[in-house]
């Protein structure tokens, strides 16, 4: 299968790397687009101003992987390589392996999503695969997910072209609880602005969210059905699986702002 790697941790994030090695190791014939340096939060972020620069990286990787380190976002690599360093499209976008979890709400902010996300807009089945810890750096279980998952998506192709953000514990692989299939819950953040004054004598703030609540499931039942979310299950050392769309239309709210009758309004 011919797979494009993203990140958005940058290109010499051990993630990425253990990413893009397993996957060529399996068979796979893997290119790796990512930022030149951590991008982490830009969301979907697209650089219009100032040219984008992509250069060639050697020796980071498997001698396998053709590997391009690029000055733009998360977005802007997928966005380039599909447009611009490919000579043919992927059968597959994969963004990761994060440092990192993105549950809930984080999808929002994150360029790993993104970059994933970016596929999914060029009709490419798209995946953003996370390790649910900062610090650690144990990434073989995520690696040998990503591969089963690949391998089933390969055998059983998805039915309708998705992004799938999977999460995964950062624990031992006898650890694991199993995999579920979860919706997006709520993650809530309390947003702290240090206030700092530089050599200068000018001030800057330097921003510091810390998360305040993780909403669990028994909190959260707006969608009407009894599927986990992935904040929850995450907790319970279940790897998730969560489809996610780039339609952020509120359907259940069409009905109701009809009845407004807004093309009567004077």
């Amino acid at each position: 299968m011919k797979i494009l790697v993203s990140n958005d941790d940058g290109i010499f994030a051990q993630g990425i790397r253990a990413l893009a090695n397993g996957l060529v190791q399996a068979g796979h014939d893997v290119t790796v687009v990512c930022p030149d340096r951590e991008r982490s939060a830009t969301g979907h972020g697209l650089t219009l101003h100032t040219p984008i620069r992509a250069e060639k990286v050697e020796s980071v990787f498997d001698p396998r992987v053709s590997a391009w380190g690029c000055s733009g976002t998360p977005s802007d690599c997928v966005k380039l390589a599909l447009f611009a360093l490919l000579t043919d499209k992927p059968d597959l976008v994969i963004s990761g392996i994060n440092h990192g979890p993105n549950l809930g709400t984080d999808v929002i902010y994150s360029g790993t999503v993104s970059a994933a996300m970016e596929g999914l807009i060029e009709n490419i089945p798209s995946i953003a695969i996370s390790l649910a810890n900062y610090t650690s750096r144990d990434f073989q279980v995520a690696v040998d997910f990503a591969n089963q998952l690949v391998e089933k998506i390969g055998r059983s192709p998805l039915e309708e072209v998705m992004l799938l953000n999977v999460n995964i514990p950062a624990v031992q692989a006898e650890e694991i609880a199993g995999v579920t299939i979860a919706r997006q819950g709520i993650r809530r953040y309390v947003d702290v602005f240090t206030k700092r004054v530089d050599p200068r004598g000018k001030i800057y703030y330097w921003l510091a969210g810390e998360l305040e609540k993780d909403v669990t499931v028994s909190e959260d039942l707006s969608y009407g059905n009894q599927l986990p979310t992935d904040v929850t299950a995450i907790y319970n050392n279940f790897i998730t699986i969560t489809p996610l769309q780039y339609n952020l239309t509120y359907v259940k709210s069409l009905d109701s702002l009809q009845a407004w009758q807004i093309a009567n309004f004077s």
